[in-house]
């Protein structure tokens, strides 16, 4: 009997020891972290020759960060959008453009930095930009580890953080979880970052470049660390006229023109800046015609008026073409010099740019020429002031937020909602010309901000053409034909049909009280003036509208 028990327990026991075995190692499988180090690029999911960049500690992934030679480059499209929108690639003569206040600096691919690297590069019909380059310009901090495979952190948050510091040597890891791969090792002491907080886990970035997971009992303690940045923001600074600007254009189509200016004004009150339509652009080389003045340019500051000189692309054939003009840097430069050497030599006060009609593609090379403008006027003591529509989808890439910053005056176009050409309508409703001044000083500050009145109307004919008439000729045609006008509340404005032998005409009128509430407006969002198209087609009456307390 003695004998038959003895193996009967020999079996428990094995069977008890391969029991224990598997209890102790599931524990060890659960409870005993892992000593696994993780695959780097694997983790990071960077591919061969790739780099980890992580912006503000988010990891972006649809973002070509590159690093040749020990230097961190981002793409040019990627720092426009998300950065700096000032840095401007010249494609056409291969050459970065940057415009500060008084100066533009300029690089091209053999421009090195100060540790003899590259600037920029161009791979694959990319733009690249070196951090260093980038952080000269930008209220940004960056950190690169190359130690294998490349991370690149850049941050351009400036909020308080918590650092940690480690209780002793401890493990971060690719997740939450003892048996996740370790990253890198956290030596006692050492310091972090906390980007979250769980119950067990915190996401920390490590000094050596590592967004991981530490367990929270390794935590010793946490304290706020605010990022101080030494970034001096340049000033662009602006000119004022220090009072209230009405101003006044005078198309000038030829040199007799010019000679029309005194008997023309002396019907106004309170203008006290002319802008004639002296400086025409005809080609596409940087090459512009002129009717300044210097008996007109002295007569305007006798009678206590600044002169702003026009340029425009009006009418110039296909010798212009704006998408060649403004896209070359030798020419902008050109241009530029030529328009404020002109300026310079009458003694003129300001340049007003109304260039019109330009494509989409063509608008950020057309924001960079107002940009480069704005130095050199900045420099000549010339006030700069820019022409624009209404605002609108189509016309968003004229970057009114960015005009508001570099030039001294914005101006709004307040008319047109109806052109040649198009369906009948008014010429300037009272919401289109509300809605253009609330969107315009969205993005400018108001005291920047003209709104331009027309003293024009259109009379239309039906299913046909339509022709633009002045204020008196505009009522002449009502009271000779005895057309009816109804006031239409919504729109701001009288109306008026007549029935001719072949078409209906239709007249949305502009007059005393259509104007009087636009000037209206320009007092309540408190503009810094208001500006007439134009000259010669005013009544003396609309003066009295214009500038009441004059």
């Amino acid at each position: 009997m003695k004998r038959r028990i003895i193996p009967v327990l020999v079996v428990i026991v094995l069977l008890l020891l391969i029991a224990g075995g598997a209890v102790a190692a599931r524990y060890l499988e659960r409870y005993i972290p892992s000593k696994e180090m993780a695959d780097v690029r694997e983790a990071l999911e960077v591919p061969d020759g790739g780099t980890a960049f992580f912006y503000n500690d988010e990891r972006l992934q649809d973002v070509d960060a590159v690093v040749r030679d020990g230097q961190a480059y981002l793409p040019l499209a990627w720092v426009n959008e998300t950065l700096n929108e000032k840095f401007y690639w010249d494609d056409v003569e291969k050459l970065l453009v940057y415009t500060l206040p008084d100066t533009v600096v300029y690089a091209d691919k053999r421009t090195m930095g100060s540790g003899g690297k590259p600037l920029l590069l161009e791979e694959d019909d990319r733009v690249y930009l070196s951090v260093g380059l980038v952080s000269s310009y930008t209220d940004i901090r960056a950190e690169l580890f190359d130690d294998g495979v490349p991370r690149l952190y850049l941050y351009d948050e400036w909020e308080p953080r918590t650092v940690g510091t480690a209780e002793k040597e401890a493990q971060v890891r690719v997740r939450g979880g003892i048996k996740s791969p370790i990253l890198t090792t956290v030596a006692g002491g050492g310091e972090f970052t906390v980007l979250e907080s769980g119950e067990e886990w915190s996401k920390v970035r490590t000094a050596d470049g590592f967004i991981g997971w530490l367990q929270n009992k390794r935590i010793l303690s946490t304290r706020p660390e605010t990022p101080v940045s030494t970034f001096v923001e340049p000033e662009y600074t602006s000119l004022s006229l220090g009072e209230r600007v009405c101003l006044v254009w005078h198309q000038t189509l030829e040199e007799a023109d010019n000679g029309e200016m005194e008997r023309l004004i002396a019907r106004t009150k309170g203008v006290n800046v002319i802008a004639p339509t002296w400086l025409m652009l005809t080609d596409s080389s940087g090459n512009f015609d002129s009717l300044a003045d210097q008996a007109y340019v002295d007569k305007a500051h006798e009678l206590g008026m600044q002169v702003w000189a026009v340029v425009d692309n009006f009418n110039r054939g296909d010798d212009l073409d704006s998408s060649v003009l403004f896209a070359k840097t030798s020419v902008r430069q050109k241009l530029i010099g030529d328009l404020v050497a002109e300026a310079e030599r009458f003694g003129i006060d300001g340049i007003n740019l109304d260039i019109e009609s330009i494509s989409t593609d063509t608008m950020p090379d057309y924001v960079q020429f107002i940009r480069e403008m704005s130095a050199a006027c900045r420099v000549a003591g010339l006030i700069l002031s820019v022409d624009n529509y209404v605002p609108s989808g189509y016309t968003a890439g004229y970057n009114r937020a960015e005009q508001g910053r570099v030039v001294d005056y914005v101006i709004i176009m307040g008319y047109d909602e109806h052109y040649s050409g198009g369906e009948p309508g008014s010429v300037a409703s009272l919401p289109f010309v509300e809605g253009g001044i609330k969107d315009t000083v969205a993005a400018v500050p108001k005291e920047k901000v003209i709104n331009a009145i027309p003293f024009y109307t259109r009379r239309w004919t039906e299913g046909g053409e339509s022709k633009a008439l002045g204020l008196d000729a505009a009522q002449a045609w009502v009271t000779e034909n005895n057309v009816s006008l109804y006031w239409q509340e919504e729109l701001g404005q009288y109306y008026g049909e007549l029935q001719g032998e072949d078409a209906r005409q239709l007249i949305w009128m502009e007059d005393e009280r259509s104007l009087q509430l636009k000037m209206e407006l320009i007092d309540r969002y408190e503009l810094a003036g208001v500006a007439c198209w134009k000259l010669g087609l005013d009544t003396e009456a609309i003066w009295d509208i214009v500038n009441p307390n004059e």
